[in-house]
């Protein structure tokens, strides 16, 4: 068994079965396993992975909100921290529209090679968490 320290933890045992995901608040061991068959299953189609999000909530929000205003969707529209831009219909343009409206909100700059990676909600919230972090005090 294994013992985990993370705000998120995805597990998808196979591509047919749905992914899982596990919320935890404060401190929480999550232990998973599968049932053994004859057969055990190929590392191909098995995804394991853990998120440990350090982005608080509002910075979530905030990022929900400019991705909202950029991709001029619904207030409806459903938005996760998993949410791809790529999924709701972004290009790279509708991308590094994206980061420019982070940069403005959070007054931060955010570097060509950091914002190639950001593709979910999660990871520019994160990537926020991180740069604000940074920043000299005023």
């Amino acid at each position: 068994m294994a013992s985990v320290s993370a705000t998120c933890l995805n597990f998808q045992p196979s591509l047919k079965q749905p992914s899982k995901t596990y919320q935890a608040t404060r401190s929480t061991n999550f232990s998973l396993g599968w049932a053994r068959s004859t057969k055990f299953p190929s590392l191909r189609t098995t995804r394991f992975s853990i998120s440990c999000s350090q982005a608080k909530p509002e910075t979530l929000q905030k990022v929900c909100e400019i991705v909202r205003k950029q991709l001029a969707l619904t207030p409806e529209s459903e938005l996760t921290p998993e949410t791809k831009f790529s999924a709701l219909g972004a290009d790279s343009l509708d991308t590094v529209e994206i980061v420019m409206g982070l940069e403005e909100e959070f007054d931060i700059n955010v570097e060509e090679e950091s914002s190639e990676n950001i593709t979910t909600v999660q990871e520019a919230a994160d990537l926020i968490e991180k740069l604000v972090q940074k920043k000299p005090q005023a």
